[in-house]
């Protein structure tokens, strides 16, 4: 006799249906940072960020980097979401926390800082005495991944985190401020399933562009920022700067009631 879905075991670690299970059962952020950091659902992934913390980068080798799936960042009554791509294989993976310790996460905090979203100009290290005020940091996904891309299938696996992020902070969320392409094409579906009104035909990403989603239930309206990844491409560049991720910022903060 067919075991019954009903007794079968859950879903190891190392299961890609781990997320899905887990990340719906937790009552609170506190016990979804901690689901997220035990997930080895994405193969490829897991042997990338333990490879780039077993060899590490010369700068950092007396580092004894994470090497472990990175947890959302910031208070868990936030108003504001910044939602990015995935953490960097010598900055979040080296930390253990969303945008530190490299130079994109850099110039995001210096932009947070200068319209006073966060308590210092600088993130080197989880434990250099960042705080952020209203202001939660998460991505689609949560492991660095090779050359910075992850693939549609990982991103559709570690979804459930993000989504249960978003649910956990919905009632007082307010505003979010996607950080690339690859981040709002994530997150518009999650959104859309957390209970929100997406926009038919499917809002475009561009910089500086705004959307309302409406809200239901205990879901206020949302508006949706998008922002140029911080990228080094983008800020050497120049097709990103200090004044132009500052007047998201403080357009987002605004939405937010910061």
């Amino acid at each position: 006799m067919a075991t019954s879905a009903a007794t079968d075991p859950p879903p190891s670690p190392d299961d890609p249906l781990f997320p899905a299970h887990r990340a719906p059962r937790c009552a609170g952020l506190e016990a979804l940072d901690a689901e997220v950091i035990r997930c080895r659902a994405c193969p490829r992934l897991v042997n990338w960020r333990e490879q780039v913390a077993a060899e590490k980068r010369a700068a950092f080798r007396d580092w004894d980097y994470w090497g472990r799936p990175v947890p959302g960042f910031g208070p868990a009554d936030a108003a504001l979401a910044v939602v990015g791509i995935a953490p960097a294989a010598h900055g979040g993976n080296r930390t253990g926390r969303m945008f530190t310790g490299d130079p994109s996460g850099d110039f995001l905090v210096r932009g947070l800082h200068a319209v006073g979203l966060a308590s210092q100009p600088t993130a080197t290290g989880a434990d250099d005495g960042l705080t952020l005020r209203g202001v939660r940091m998460a991505a689609p996904v949560r492991c660095a991944p090779p050359q910075n891309k992850p693939t549609p299938g990982e991103r559709d696996t570690c979804r459930p985190w993000l989504a249960a992020e978003l649910a956990l902070l919905g009632p007082r969320l307010r505003a979010v401020v996607v950080l690339g392409a690859f981040g709002w094409q994530a997150l518009l579906p999650v959104l859309r399933d957390a209970g929100w009104e997406v926009p038919r035909p499917r809002p475009k990403f561009g910089h500086g562009a705004q959307v309302v989603l409406a809200g239901g239930g205990d879901l206020a309206e949302l508006r949706l920022f998008g922002c140029f990844h911080p990228s080094q491409r983008n800020v050497n560049t120049g097709r990103l700067t200090l004044p132009m991720l500052e007047e998201v910022f403080r357009d987002a903060a605004a939405a937010a009631g910061l």
